[in-house]
C-alpha cells in the first residue's frame, strides 16, 4: 500500500469594502472576537469566500475570527486601510488647493542611507 503526500492548498484571500449585505458576517466575526463591530466604513478580509476579518477605515479598529489563521490577512487589511486613509487625505488636500483654501501639509521625513 502506498501513501501519498497530503495535498496542500493555498487559501484564496480577497480584500474589499463591506456592504450592507455583509452586516451579519461582520457581526459574527466581531462576536467570535468578543468585540463590538468597528464603526465607520469597513474593509473586509475574506478567506476562501468567508468574511474572516474587518478593519474600520475611520478608527483602524480590527476584528478577526480567532479560530482561523487571520494574522496575515489582518496585516494586509491594516496596510490597505492606511493607504486608503492617506489617499483620502491627499484628495482632500488637492480639493482644498483647487478651492484656494489654505493647506496644511506635514513635511516628509528625509531618509538617509546608512
Amino acid at each position: 500500500m502506498t501513501t501519498s503526500a497530503p495535498i496542500l492548498t493555498t487559501p484564496i484571500v480577497a480584500l474589499r469594502p463591506a456592504t450592507q449585505d455583509d452586516a451579519a458576517a461582520v457581526r459574527r466575526v466581531a462576536s467570535l472576537d468578543s468585540a463590538t463591530v468597528p464603526v465607520g466604513p469597513l474593509l473586509l478580509g475574506i478567506i476562501d469566500g468567508e468574511v474572516s476579518a474587518a478593519v474600520s477605515l475611520t478608527t483602524g479598529a480590527v476584528v478577526a475570527d480567532p479560530f482561523k489563521p487571520t494574522a496575515n490577512v489582518v496585516e494586509l487589511l491594516v496596510l490597505r486601510a492606511a493607504r486608503l486613509r492617506d489617499a483620502g487625505r491627499s484628495q482632500g488636500l488637492v480639493q482644498r488647493a483647487r478651492e484656494g483654501l489654505p493647506t496644511r501639509r506635514r513635511h516628509a521625513r528625509a531618509f538617509t542611507s546608512a
